[in-house]
């Protein structure tokens, strides 16, 4: 069998040839598997379930600290729980182990109840969100069920205080960390500000939030300068037609008076205003003898405005002494106030160009100064926004660090606490028995498959064909024997006088 290629026909005759073998096998595994259980120490699990509660508080309202899904913190957790430290307590007060506690070494007997512990999350609904845990499961499995259920409660215990702490403790150096950052961003703050604010004292006046302002105010002092240069010009216009006047007068007066006309400031001044009239009829303002005589006209009329600023009170009160007429003396008058509004017209027309000079000044100087103040309004800005996002998170944490302490944030709280088991769950009989059967299938068929493959009996005619290798000279039919007996069997149970035909070999 071994030299061809086995068919399902095949394996179907070795069933048939072997099932007695097989059978036996199966029938005696089954409660062999059985008999081990009764052998084997029985364990229970004592089974604590735990749910993971949201906070009670909307965290749209109150901002959670620790951002770390469940999931994590348990992960976290488990390590630490486990750990030598938590677990060598339980193994004393429970007297876990207590055969071996004198002679095995602590670090294997912790090793032991770790392996008897399982934490298993829930697995959550379908629909809800994803990566939210729901709750975990505790199971400890050990061979005295009501050790099993104290030593869950105390590792539910444990979960329970140590995510609490935790939390609190999460909450504590957050809130104290985003303390120390805010008093530095408040110290940060407080020299920006302090550096602006001596910015502004020593640019007061020209910083970019008064460019504006400067420049309002530089255009309604020109239109003030452009006021006062035009009321000074008539005001100067008004001396010049009243001195003529006055001159005119003045030499109608003494002419009257003498008999000739005297060779006064006045009539001197009068004589240039003449010719002045004559000439701009006749040439331009830059011709060279209008502007000489604007230039002596200019002179005339500042020594006449001299002689009677010396003379004025003088002349006033002496003009009736003189017997000058009342025109005169009302035409003094006039020229006398009209000397004192220029000069008021002056003073104040000097006064707006020195102002217009210092808002120019300003003006031309804010490019360089806003320069400036971005740079520290910018500094300030970032110092102010950073101290605000500070604050705010610090008291988000502190909200946070209050819920935690009135144990309304996010928690464990135990659903199911720890049952008594009452049935061991190892060693589970119905599935070791199970498996005994499954194996001695699995034995008989293997056995069966060996005693196959090592016999070397010939059973078919391909058996023939293989073993012998003739080739095939002619096909002769079976013929029934006439005595009507029972026709003679193969050994792979075809009848020797069925209507195949069989095959001579040479």
């Amino acid at each position: 069998m071994t030299q061809r290629e086995l068919t399902p026909n095949d394996y179907m005759n070795m069933l048939r040839r072997r099932w007695v073998l097989i059978t036996v096998f199966a029938v005696i595994g089954a409660p062999l598997g059985y008999g081990i259980t009764r052998f084997l120490t029985p364990k229970y699990t004592s089974t604590t379930l735990v749910l993971v509660e949201r906070p009670a508080v909307s965290p749209s309202i109150v901002a959670q600290v620790d951002t770390t899904s469940i999931g994590e913190r348990l992960a976290s957790m488990k390590p630490q729980i486990l750990s030598r430290t938590h677990l060598e307590p339980i193994i004393r007060q429970f007297g876990i182990y207590s055969g071996d506690i004198d002679k095995v070494s602590m670090d294997l007997l912790v090793g032991r109840l770790q392996k008897a512990v399982d934490v298993s999350p829930v697995s959550p609904m379908a629909g809800t969100e994803t990566g939210v845990l729901p709750g975990f499961f505790i199971n400890v499995e050990l061979s005295d069920p009501r050790m099993a259920q104290q030593v869950s409660s105390s590792i539910t215990s444990m979960f329970i205080e140590e995510n609490l702490r935790n939390s609190q403790q999460h909450s504590e150096v957050t809130t104290q960390f985003l303390a120390q950052q805010l008093d530095e961003a408040k110290r940060n703050l407080d020299d920006q500000d302090k550096q602006l604010a001596a910015f502004e004292m020593k640019y007061m006046g020209t910083t970019p939030d008064d460019a504006q302002m400067n420049f309002n105010i530089l255009m309604g002092l020109t239109s003030q300068l452009d006021a006062t240069s035009e009321s000074l010009a008539r005001a100067q216009q008004d001396k010049s037609y009243t001195e003529s006047e006055l001159a005119q007068q003045i030499a109608a007066w003494q002419g009257a008076q003498t008999g000739r006309n005297p060779d006064t400031l006045e009539e001197q001044l009068a004589a240039l205003q003449t010719k002045l009239t004559n000439l701009q009829a006749r040439y331009t303002d830059s011709y060279p003898e209008v502007i000489k005589t604007k230039n002596d006209i200019a002179a005339m009329q500042k020594k006449i405005a001299e002689d009677n600023e010396q003379q004025g009170q003088t002349n006033g009160d002496n003009a009736e002494l003189r017997g000058e007429p009342a025109q005169i003396r009302q035409l003094r008058k006039q020229v006398l106030l009209t000397n004192q509004a220029i000069a008021e017209k002056t003073k104040e027309q000097e006064k707006v160009k020195e102002e217009i000079k210092v808002y120019q000044s300003r003006v031309q100087s804010t490019p360089a100064i806003e320069q400036q103040y971005k740079q520290l309004t910018r500094g300030y800005q970032t110092a102010l926004e950073s101290y605000n996002s500070l604050l705010k998170k610090r008291e988000d944490a502190e909200m946070a660090r209050e819920l935690q302490q009135q144990q309304a944030g996010e928690q464990f709280r135990v659903l199911d606490p720890a049952n008594l088991p009452t049935e061991p769950s190892f060693p589970n009989r119905p599935k070791f028995t199970l498996a005994g059967f499954a194996g001695g299938l699995g034995l008989g068929m293997g056995l069966a498959l060996l005693l196959e493959l090592r016999d070397s009996s010939l059973r078919s005619e391909r058996d023939v064909e293989i073993t012998l290798r003739l080739p095939v000279l002619a096909l002769v039919p079976d013929i029934a024997p006439a005595s009507g007996k029972r026709p003679l069997r193969l050994t792979d149970g075809s009848s020797a006088d069925s209507d195949e035909r069989r095959t001579v070999r040479a």
